[in-house]
């Protein structure tokens, strides 16, 4: 009898054995060989596969060595910085291409057609599984949801950021806007009046932390601040990470990076798990009857909004855990798309004085009696024309990325289930063949009669992303702007500004794109 048994396991653990390594040879050899040999049949081509790591290690190398390059100032010719593999490899294998991060295939897209298709069809296009460390930055929320989970989360959130909700929030955006001002005019006096040498990255770091904590979560302000700047430094990890990811199992291995992670991420989540809670007890405990008693910050619009949809039928509210993963995803949104949005505009301005000096002008014309209304912000045509040029220049997010749910048919080719389609957002952006002759230069102007009719000849309106496409669009894209707007005018009125001597021209995607050694500027005080 006990023989038989120790047989029978035997044979149970063999034929277990067997089956993962028959999943592992799939995973790792087959479907490689297959998909490479269907996406070449179509003239997609790629660079080598590596046996695992697929081609992460070229792009690992390939990065590096952009690392090193410092472009000239007045160079947006950034592509073969930001996107490194991309460049070499549409040169190498002309597009579409595709590679291998792992075992997973991805294909770059740069037909701005092709891009609006894939961003419409969403149901087809799907956000893929992200990477733990992404899930722990910037939340599991409607950023990363897909399906009947998406469209729940997202007619829950969509009151909450409506044009008419986010103008009540003006005042909380000047209101932060002007505490640091203050704090920069009073290190300008001490040094007599000086120009004054700041990190402006960093600076619009912290301003909009300040802004986005304030905005969101209102009178629970400080204890907000502080879950959000832990997970400010969850980024800095997460970005060690994300190459070494596409190993299996590696997210589980207690590495330094990993320990950090687990500890900030904890750290973040338990923080506002107690902000939420309390503002949920708060209103049970006061028997809050209508929308407005649960506040009208982010948070309060949330949970209002939740319960609504709760009370009507129109399906499940926000539970708590989801209501925290949306709070990380408000953070991480918007905080880094104004935050970069700010510094490129301010390196574009130092850079062409005389945009600088019109946008002022416009600025000090409009705004003479302060900015205490959204239709304040509407009247700044110039200042919204520079934001517009900025984000195509200096895309915070350099490409889009989504996931075959299906075989589907693309153009002239075939996107096998599971691979992962690129859009790389810099490369259309500065492309002369939608953008005509001055693609790569700084001109305001293209965007005079709006977005649309920006692009040449009108012909490809869907060659600008800053904020994707489709029924997925950015859904902070309104407060990414209020907030840019408000605080880029409140800074035109304060000081001027030029480019330190110390400026290195190095953008790079720290998942979003960043100046890699910050964005040392001189700015002057203006007399008041």
């Amino acid at each position: 009898m006990a023989a038989w048994l120790f047989a029978m396991v035997a044979v149970l653990t063999a034929a277990a054995v067997v089956w993962k390594m028959w999943r592992l040879f799939r995973q790792v050899v087959w479907r490689p060989y297959v998909v490479t040999k269907r996406l070449r049949r179509g003239g997609v081509r790629c660079p080598p596969y590596s046996f695992v790591s697929g081609s992460m290690k070229e792009v690992k190398r390939l990065q590096e060595e952009a690392g090193r390059i410092v472009l000239p100032p007045h160079s947006n010719d950034i592509t073969h910085r930001v996107l490194p593999h991309f460049h070499a490899w549409s040169r190498q294998y002309g597009e579409p291409f595709f590679y291998w991060a792992g075992t997973q295939p991805r294909v770059y897209i740069s037909d701005p057609e092709l891009a609006k298709e894939i961003l419409a069809k969403f149901e087809l296009y799907v956000k893929p599984e992200p990477r733990h460390a992404v899930k722990m930055l910037v939340g599991e929320g409607v950023a990363l949801a897909n399906g009947i989970d998406w469209v729940r989360r997202r007619r829950i959130l969509n009151p909450a950021f409506s044009v008419d909700k986010l103008k009540v929030m003006i005042n909380a955006i000047t209101e932060c806007t002007e505490s640091i001002l203050h704090e920069w005019r009073n290190q300008a006096m001490a040094a007599k009046n000086q120009a004054l040498t700041l990190e402006m990255n960093d600076e619009f770091q912290k301003l909009t932390a300040d802004i986005i904590a304030r905005t969101a979560f209102g009178s629970s302000y400080v204890q907000g601040k502080e879950a959000f700047m832990g997970q400010k430094r969850l980024q800095k990890y997460c970005a060690d990470s994300l190459l070494s990811a596409f190993v299996p199992g590696s997210r589980y291995l207690p590495t330094p990076s990993n320990i950090q992670l687990w500890k900030l991420d904890w750290k973040v989540k338990n923080s506002l798990r107690n902000i939420v809670k309390s503002r949920l007890e708060s209103c049970e405990s006061t028997s809050c009857d209508d929308n407005s008693s649960y506040g009208d910050d982010l948070l309060g619009l949330l949970i209002a909004s939740s319960e609504k949809s709760g009370n009507k039928g129109a399906g499940p509210k926000l539970d708590l855990d989801e209501i925290i993963e949306e709070c990380k995803t408000f953070f991480f949104a918007g905080h880094e798309t104004s935050s970069n949005l700010l510094t490129w505009t301010i390196f574009l301005l130092s850079i062409h004085q005389d945009w600088q000096s019109k946008v002022r002008e416009e600025v000090q014309k409009e705004c003479a009696a302060g900015i205490h209304t959204a239709d304040t912000l509407t009247r700044l045509k110039l200042v919204n024309m520079v934001l517009m040029e900025a984000l195509r220049l200096y895309c915070p997010i350099p490409e889009l990325i989504r996931e075959a749910s299906e075989d589907i048919e693309l153009g002239n080719f075939s996107i096998p289930k599971g691979t992962c389609v690129m859009i790389p957002i810099t490369k259309i952006h500065t492309s002369r063949e939608y953008w005509g002759e001055d693609a790569l230069d700084f001109n305001p102007l293209r965007f005079a009669d709006g977005a649309a009719k920006a692009v040449k000849h009108h012909h490809h309106p869907s060659a600008f992303l800053p904020f994707a496409l489709g029924p997925r669009t950015c859904i902070g894209q309104n407060f990414a702007m209020l907030e840019s707007k408000t605080v880029l005018a409140l800074l035109l009125q304060n000081f001027s500004f030029t480019l330190s001597v110390d400026y290195k021209h190095t953008p790079v995607s720290y998942i979003s794109m960043q100046p890699q050694f910050g964005l040392p500027v001189l700015l002057h005080p203006l007399c008041k």
